[in-house]
Formats: C-alpha cells, sequence, structure tokens
C-alpha cells in the first residue's frame, strides 16, 4: 500500500522473517511506523496489512514464486463452464476466541473487504451471488467469467482479503474495525498496546498450519516464536542505537542516511528489502479544487523530476533509486515507455506556469500534507511542496505524523473545514505490477479524493477479461497513455529500500515482507 522505516501506502513491501536465535526470547521488531490502525480493510497501509497477516489468515497465499496458493482452503473446484467456483474450507480452523472459523464468516469478510480493494471490487461486481452453501463451502456464482478470483482472495498486496468472525466483518467497510479477532498464527495483545510505543503479540498455539513448507504467504504458517514485540522509534538515530546495541533485533526499513554506519558494524546485516522496489507516488485529490481539474492536474508534468523526488529519498548511494518510472513496476510484463516523455523529456518549470495559468487556476490554497514521522516520506512531500510553489500554487504544508495522515485523507471535507490536497507516498513494486492490483490507477470513484476517469476503467475491464499476455500488454500500455492524461497520481520514481538486522541472532532473510512464521530456531 507503505522506507525511512517503511514505504506506505502504502504498501509495502519487506522481508520475510529471519529465524530467531532463541524461540524463547522474544523478537525484538522496530516496525515502519506506529501501528496506528488495526483495520486492514479501512487502511491500504503497509503497517497495518502487516500486522494483519500476524492475526488473521487468508484464503489463498502467494508463494515465493509469485504463484497462488491454497491456504485456508482445502481446495476449490470451477463448474458450469467457469461461472460457479465452490472453495472449501480445511479442518479445524478457529478463531482466537476458541470459535470455529465457518464459511458464513468467509462470504462476511470477503464482501465486506470487497467493498475497499480494487481487484475485490471488480470481483464482486462480476459476482451474481455469493453464499455460505454449508459451514465449509463457500460458492460463487458468477455473472461473467473471472479468472482471477484466487489472485484476488490471495494477493499480498493491501487491502489483504483476511477473514475475521462475521460480527466483526459485518461492520460498514468505511468504518473502522477495532476488535482484533483473527485465526492467525500470532493473538494480538491489545491490552499491552501503547500507542506510539509497543505492540505485542502471543504465538497462538491452536493453530494448525497446513502441512507444507513455508513460502511467502503460502503454505505452513509455523510460528516458533512465542512473543513478537514491536518497538516503535520514529527518530532513526534512536534506531539504528538501538540496533547496534543490541537492544532491538531487526530494524524493517532503516533511513539510507543510516545504512553506511550500520554496514560498517560486523554485528549487522543489511539485505535489499525486495527486488521490486517501491514507487513513489504523488496523490491528487481529484474531488476538490484545483485538482477536479485535468488541466491543473497536467500542468505540473514538465517541471516534475523523478530524480529530485528520489535523491531526496534516497541521496546518491549506487542502486539506490531509478527514474523513468511510468504507471507499473519497471522491468516486468505490463510496464512500457508509452507517454513516458511527459516524465523523460527536458524538464520546463516555465511551460509548467504557463499551462497552469491557461488550466484557469486561481489562486485557491491546496494543503499538501508532511508525515514526519517517516523521513522518506516527508523528504518526498517537501520536494513536492517546493515544486508545486515554484509552478505557482499556493501551497499550504502541513506537518503531521502518518497515523494522522492516514486519517486525514479519508475526509471528504474541502482544506478550509480540514481536507487536504497532497499526499506522498510509496507503494512495493509488487502492487503496481499490472492494472489488477495496481490500486492507485484505479479511477471508478470510489473513496476520498480518488479518482474517477471512464475510459481508464474500460481499459481496466478489458484488461482483466483478456486471457492473453500479448493482448494484456498493448491495453497496459492503452492504459499509460490514457493515465498520463488523466493522472490518477504522478510517478515519483522506483526506490530500492533495505532492511537491518543483528545477524549474531538472525539468519539471512528472504525477500518478501515480515511475516514471522516458518521462523526455525538455532
Amino acid at each position: 500500500m507503505s522506507l525511512s522505516r517503511r514505504l506506505v501506502l502504502a504498501a509495502p513491501l519487506s522481508l520475510a522473517a529471519p529465524r530467531l536465535a532463541r524461540a524463547a526470547t522474544p523478537l525484538r521488531f522496530v516496525p515502519q511506523a506506529d501501528l496506528a490502525v488495526l483495520d486492514p480493510v479501512w487502511t491500504s497501509a503497509y503497517v497495518t496489512r502487516n500486522h494483519a497477516l500476524m492475526v488473521f489468515d487468508t484464503l489463498y497465499g502467494m508463494d515465493a514464486e509469485y504463484r497462488i496458493r491454497p491456504q485456508m482452503v482445502a481446495g476449490d473446484s470451477v463448474e458450469a463452464d467457469g461461472l460457479t467456483w465452490r472453495l472449501t474450507l480445511r479442518e479445524g480452523l478457529r478463531f482466537h476466541d476458541g470459535a470455529p472459523v465457518l464459511a458464513r464468516d468467509c462470504v462476511a469478510s470477503i464482501r465486506r473487504w470487497g467493498a475497499r480493494d480494487g481487484l475485490g471490487q471488480s470481483l464482486l461486481a462480476a459476482t451474481a451471488s455469493l453464499e455460505a452453501a454449508d459451514d465449509r463451502s463457500i460458492v460463487f456464482r458468477l455473472k461473467e467469467k473471472f479468472p482471477l478470483l484466487r489472485y484476488a482472495l490471495g494477493k499480498p498486496g493491501s487491502p489483504v482479503c483476511v477473514i475475521m468472525p462475521e460480527r466483526l466483518a459485518q461492520t460498514d467497510p468505511f468504518q473502522q474495525v477495532r476488535e482484533m479477532v483473527g485465526s492467525g498464527p500470532f493473538r494480538f495483545l491489545a491490552e499491552e498496546r501503547l500507542a506510539g510505543a509497543r505492540v505485542a503479540y502471543a504465538r497462538n498455539e491452536a493453530y494448525q498450519p497446513r502441512q507444507e513448507p513455508p513460502s511467502f504467504t503460502a503454505g505452513g504458517k509455523r510460528a516458533s516464536i512465542e512473543r513478537i514485540e514491536w518497538q516503535v522509534l520514529p527518530d532513526p538515530a534512536t534506531a539504528a542505537s538501538a540496533l547496534r546495541a543490541g537492544e532491538v533485533d531487526w530494524w524493517e526499513a532503516p533511513t539510507f542516511d543510516q545504512l553506511p554506519l550500520l554496514a560498517r558494524d560486523r554485528q549487522i546485516r543489511v539485505a535489499v528489502m525486495e527486488r521490486t522496489g517501491f514507487i513513489g507516488c504523488m496523490r491528487l485529490n481529484h474531488r476538490q479544487p484545483p485538482f477536479d481539474n485535468p488541466a491543473v492536474r497536467r500542468a505540473i508534468l514538465p517541471a516534475l523530476a523523478q530524480s529530485d523526488f528520489m535523491q531526496a529519498s534516497a541521496g546518491d548511494a549506487p542502486d539506490s533509486w531509478h527514474g523513468g518510472v511510468g504507471f507499473f513496476c519497471p522491468g516486468t510484463p505490463m510496464a512500457s515507455d508509452a507517454g513516458m516523455a511527459a516524465l523523460t523529456g527536458p524538464r520546463d518549470l516555465a511551460a509548467a506556469k504557463r499551462a497552469l495559468a491557461e488550466a484557469g487556476y486561481t489562486g485557491q490554497r491546496i494543503v499538501v500534507l508532511a508525515p514526519t514521522d517517516l523521513p522518506t516520506l516527508k523528504a518526498l512531500a517537501d520536494v513536492a511542496a517546493d515544486l508545486l510553489q515554484r509552478i505557482g500554487f499556493n501551497v499550504d504544508y502541513q506537518a503531521l505524523d502518518w497515523g494522522s495522515t492516514l486519517s486525514r485523507i479519508n475526509r471528504p471535507e474541502p482544506v478550509e473545514q480540514g481536507g487536504w490536497s497532497v499526499f506522498c507516498t510509496f507503494w512495493s513494486g509488487l502492487d503496481q505490477l499490472d492494472p489488477a492490483v495496481n490500486a492507485s490507477i484505479r479511477a471508478n470513484g470510489q473513496g476520498r479524493g480518488w479518482p474517477q476517469s471512464p475510459a481508464l476503467e474500460a481499459l481496466r475491464d478489458q484488461w482483466m477479461r483478456s486471457g492473453e499476455e500479448a493482448e494484456q500488454k498493448t491495453l497496459a500500455a492503452e492504459m499509460q497513455r490514457q493515465a498520463f492524461e488523466d493522472l490518477p497520481y504522478l510517478p515519483l520514481g522506483q526506490l530500492m529500500a533495505r532492511t537491518a538486522y543483528r545477524g549474531s541472532r538472525l539468519s539471512d532473510p528472504q525477500p518478501g515482507f515480515p511475516t514471522f512464521w516458518g521462523i526455525e530456531t538455532r
């Protein structure tokens, strides 16, 4: 969904959990940010997603090769020429309160998640009926074929389709669920939560993992650590000192300025978090002036230099960032150079100023949100505010923490009543692989301030129905050209993040994000 402690918004991803040296010792983990929001449907923040995958389970998972595999389901069958799907739950699934996991819990959870997730919305739109045929059988009857059904229910990108009890899943999708009762390998210790300081989890002794090796979010989730403590350390220097002193075991997303110091410590290992990196995004509020006008949005393009944003976030460290990034993750099948001249041609501030004047901008105040507890995101906000001011916007720079930012962007009010105009974040490259999972390119007008583009939605629908990769590539290129016209967001470049951990206590991590299962004791 988000790197100075982690990319948010979204989203993100960090690393699969290393093995703890002693199972009896709590794993002391410094997360990307404070766990301000518990509900993984209400927000797309990666810190919440990581929390949710400890507490909750999913019907399907994704393995290290990006293949979807059964997780809570024992198996599935497809009938009626692809229009009827029957999913059968594994036996022995129980929630943390002891209640059995039933099909009706899953149906309610799918419906709530599907109201907020882009791919989930498409799945529900293609569904004629979704019901619990019995306690273990979930039945989709579709209006049209939906070959991505397993992918939708098992993707690790935010929001994740986690399964919660029906009584919680019946909560309005736009209201937060605050009681954390899941069926996953760890229990959330609500009584030990200290906002801004600590989050704690205990191993779920009743959890029954699949009888196969763990792989990313698929396979057997065997938890061997009795207790995990997330220690929130907003100051990067403090987090670095704690890691070097052995007061914490793993810092999920060190700031780039701390990496050279950490790399010199023989007790600490530094590794790349995710080979697809993290894509910077500038979100504009399409529901409020002046960014409800596409011409005003496009006026930013001539002056936007991705290198400015990436250097502010990562500096000049070799291989720490890449420019020339469009609307799909570089180096993946759907990436192309379609329309990229808008970002890769010569930068021209004067042209941006002229375009803004011709668009009819009349000096409306725009609020730029800057999360101060996430230095990498603050760096993006600082560059964005400076750029917009130089183009000619009336910028109101507002500093706040990331949790407050997440709450703020869900507000529909205009800036005069506490609304927002601009915020910047990072998404994992895994969340921008294709039109199915790139929630940022979704343009159906859902949410607070999100874009609306019938042309983009029509192209996305065609891509979703296509089963041929060549056709999908053509459609993705057309989507990118259209996106440069509508600008659902502005791509800011690709950051290659690192993680740091004490090698004397933890084994080498594997690509992914913190799952904290499959951890073997030495």
